[in-house]
């Protein structure tokens, strides 16, 4: 870290209060002295001048400093776990003094699992590369989450996620479209060869906070998962760009779990896994733990996923999930759209879904929906748990070179009800049956090719319902923040 004598430089930046301010600001300087640490870290107020980086954000922050004020050398090889708690234990004093920014410079920055604070933003710039550590002694073990009751990977605990924080409020994760790396090879590798004690980390994980931004990065290699807010509310997730490799295990783009009102926006995923999927627990644990999916809009997104979803709902969805908002998806080379996944021993619902607007190419199944997902935690989960599948809507979709239309399979006794799909053309290669349709009720309205006989087509031609009320979510408007370096000796 560097002390007081040596300090190089350090950072300052403005707060603004709306996204529409015309000019860039200047900004007069005065150094404060954090306690016997000697990192200074410079608080500002705006004057005229020309040379800020604007970027957008939920909230600005007062305090700034780089990561090189900490001792960390981006070299790609030199660990920097350390460099980053230190500063973010040293930033954390300033969230009840206007919050604190820790920029990331141009570099590799090889490090561990490290934790986010409070009224904190963690700032990517152009060509700064966030490497995650291949030493497993880098990533702390953590408790199974309590709505699943076991890991995914193994049975016993998980490895905490690169990029963690929980019980957080207003907690930004931004960039001029930096990179966070996870190398997920190591971890794919072991988990081939079943070598896993515990399961593998998430890229970012945030859980039981609020008010949470994720943006402008690119996301490459996760170990599983790559972003994963789970019990927290509030969540902006826009203009990420998530790479891995289409037959990497389980890397799935953006999980939202347990969560209330989310905006996921402007956001290109290509992962061996679904691009998006909304969760809320598995089996008796979900529907202990009790806490829904609810409130999320998801736009703008484009999806490549030749063996999953663009996006899915479950198949852990037993603390339920309801009032989804889609719109505006193209996906390419994907297996499938927007898919139900659930199973006897689920429980609770998947209700109130609404889609419209879907693009899509080179696709195996336009709709498809299982009642037989058969992953559980537990051999003896609950036969008398049902999900309860209803009110679902699709319309406005185009597809080209689809393999089949739909595969809606629900579960005997308990049928996947009021299903809604209008003003879709679909065109099919190679396959007769085209609609594979079973346990199911609902309706079509300008459909080709013709719908199974358990969704009919009505005379009077309709459109299936999409909300015009906004969620909360939704009325956000970001800030215009910026910072600027400066050098003096």
């Amino acid at each position: 870290m560097k002390t007081e004598q040596n300090l190089g430089h350090t950072l300052t930046m403005m707060s603004c209060p709306k996204l529409k301010i015309p000019h860039v600001f200047g900004v007069l300087f005065l150094v404060v002295l954090l306690g016997s640490t000697g990192v200074k870290v410079a608080e500002s107020r705006v004057t005229r001048g020309n040379d800020q980086h604007e970027y957008p954000a939920i909230n600005c922050r007062k305090h700034i400093a780089y990561l090189t004020d900490f001792g960390a050398v981006g070299d790609g090889k030199t660990s920097n776990t350390k460099a980053f708690e230190s500063a973010i234990r040293n930033l954390s004093q300033y969230a009840n003094d206007g919050g604190a920014l820790l920029v990331v410079p141009p570099g590799k920055w090889l490090t561990g699992s490290f934790n986010l604070t409070s009224h904190f933003t963690l700032f990517l710039q152009n060509n700064a590369v966030i490497l995650g550590s291949q030493d497993e002694s880098d990533w702390p073990s953590l408790p199974v989450l309590p709505s699943y009751g076991k890991g995914r990977d193994a049975p016993d605990g998980r490895f905490s996620s690169l990029i963690f924080g929980t019980n957080l409020t207003d907690v930004v994760i931004t960039g001029f479209n930096g990179t966070i790396d996870g190398q997920g090879s190591y971890w794919w590798d072991k988990f081939h060869k079943d070598k896993l004690n515990l399961t593998r980390p998430y890229l970012i994980e945030i859980m039981f906070s609020n008010q949470i931004q994720i943006s402008n990065l690119t996301l490459i290699n996760s170990p599983s998962w790559f972003v994963h807010p789970i019990y927290s509310s509030d969540i902006i997730i826009q203009g990420l760009n998530i790479v891995a490799p289409i037959d990497s295990p389980n890397t799935d783009g953006i999980n939202p779990d347990s969560c209330t009102n989310v905006r996921i926006e402007d956001c290109q995923v290509t992962s061996g896994d679904d691009c998006v999927a909304i969760k809320s627990g598995w089996d008796d644990y979900g529907i202990k733990f009790g806490m829904p999916s609810q409130q999320i809009v998801i736009r703008r997104l484009k999806c490549i996923s030749p063996d999953s979803a663009m996006i899915a709902l479950g198949s852990e969805m037993s603390g339920g999930i309801k009032d989804i908002r889609v719109e505006d998806l193209t996906a390419i080379n994907t297996q499938s759209a927007v898919r139900i996944k659930t199973a006897v021993g689920r429980g609770a619902y998947v209700k109130d879904i609404f889609v419209r607007g879907l693009k899509l190419h080179t696709m195996k199944y336009v709709f498809w929906m299982t009642g037989s997902y058969g992953s559980h935690p537990d051999p003896n989960f609950d036969p008398k748990a049902l999900p309860n599948i209803t009110g679902i809507n699709y319309s406005n979709v185009n597809a080209e070179n689809v393999t089949y239309s739909a595969r809606l399979d629900g579960i005997s006794n308990d049928p996947f009800t009021d299903i809604c799909i209008s003003d879709v053309t679909i065109h099919t290669v190679g396959k007769k049956l085209q609609w594979n349709c079973t346990d199911i009720q609902g309706v079509t309205s300008n459909v080709v090719p013709k719908p199974c006989d358990l969704l009919p087509e009505k005379e009077e031609k309709f459109s299936c319902p999409f909300p015009d009320d906004k969620l909360p979510i939704e009325s956000v408007e970001l800030k215009t923040c910026s910072f600027r370096s400066v050098s003096y000796f």
